[in-house]
């Protein structure tokens, strides 16, 4: 009896062992190009440009991978990974974004890398978890496709304040408007071969008039009233030449009437989240252009930073989970076959293609 023991015992470690390693993961790895797994992705950019405080909206670039899981009690859970490029659109531009140009590469163009968790319920997308940051091409491959090409320089370089200053002062001196303001520097190119600085920068509009300020401290800023980019070409210093502005005006986006009652309750969890606090270097005076909100200091200068990075965002609301239902937690899901190892009926997953295509350009 004590051998039969043994051996029995001896059978279900035998058995244990002839297991496959690793988890039985409970997700599915739907093509990175699916036009589900495209939706997903193009409601993740929509988050990203729907919070963004400052700088330039970004599009999508390329799916890199995506896995999604069971959501108890309903719903799906894409967790994406997607790649992002910079567009010509300022964050604060009403412009839809399909109608937004892709900035080229011999603009020195801008890269984004995001982790998404996006659920899926009752047909809608909305974003539980996001995670970016972005970067710039690197100046050997900007150099590659175009030697002469001007490179990114950082915004609070003396020479680009100095431009963005000079171009707005130029501007407000031949303006018979309002007294304009600076909000942001948000692009900056240093220009070799005409010895200049190409910068971008964002302004608003004050109470004051242009020709009658004395004392730029007194303006106060108009609510809603911001315009940006301006474009301003500024030779240096030493090259006593006048500055040139391009302007471009926002129009501020018109609020839609919102659902009450009941149907305001529908709305998933994830969408109704604010969108995050201005950076902590701005004090509260605002300016408000359909959702999005841009702290501006009245009066005082605004604080110029390098190149705008996308992992600040989400500061403060990097993690978003639904208050309804169960918390999505990866690897809490019902057990199945793992892709390309047979299922229990003999079928096996078919493994499918990513990273996805490209739709602009690789960096």
């Amino acid at each position: 009896m004590k051998f039969l023991v043994l051996l029995l015992g001896l059978a279900q470690l035998w058995g244990c062992h002839a297991v496959p390693h690793g988890p039985i993961l409970g997700y599915r790895e739907p093509a990175c190009d699916d036009p589900e797994t495209e939706q997903a992705a193009l409601a993740a950019v929509d988050y990203i440009n729907k919070h963004l405080p400052r700088g330039y909206k970004h599009t999508l670039n390329q799916v890199d991978s995506v896995k999604v899981w069971p959501r108890r009690p309903t719903g799906e859970v894409f967790d994406i990974e997607i790649d992002t490029l910079e567009t010509t659109c300022h964050a604060l531009d009403p412009t839809p974004l399909a109608n937004c140009s892709v900035r080229q590469l011999t603009e020195h163009a801008v890269e984004g890398d995001c982790d998404f968790h996006v659920l899926k319920q009752d047909g809608q997308f909305s974003v539980l978890f996001a995670k970016c940051d972005s970067s710039p091409d690197s100046a050997e491959d900007v150099h590659k496709v175009c030697p002469n090409c001007p490179l990114l320089a950082l915004l609070n370089d003396s020479r680009v304040v100095h431009a963005a200053e000079s171009a707005l002062a130029a501007f407000n001196a031949q303006s018979n408007g309002s007294y304009l303001q600076l909000v942001e520097i948000s692009r900056a190119q240093l220009v070799p071969l005409s010895a200049s600085v190409s910068v971008e920068f964002a302004v608003a509009v004050t109470d004051c008039v242009a020709k009658e300020v004395v004392d730029p401290t007194r303006c106060k800023l108009l609510a809603e009233k911001v315009s940006g980019p301006r474009l301003g070409g500024v030779p240096p210093r030493r090259r006593r030449k006048a500055a040139t502005v391009l302007c471009s005006s926002l129009q501020p986006v018109v609020p839609q009437p919102q659902p009450a009652g009941d149907e305001a309750s529908a709305t998933p969890a994830a969408d109704a989240a604010a969108p995050p606090p201005p950076p902590a270097d701005l004090p509260a005076a605002s300016l408000v252009v359909g959702p999005m909100v841009v702290a501006v200091p009245p009066g005082i200068p605004p604080v110029h930073r390098s190149h705008y990075d996308l992992r600040h965002t989400f500061s403060g609301v990097a993690s978003v989970e639904s208050s309804s239902g169960e918390a999505f937690h990866v690897g809490k899901t019902p057990k199945v076959a793992q892709p390309g190892i047979p299922a229990a009926d003999g079928t096996v997953p078919v493994v499918r293609p990513c990273p996805g295509r490209i739709r602009h350009f690789k960096i």
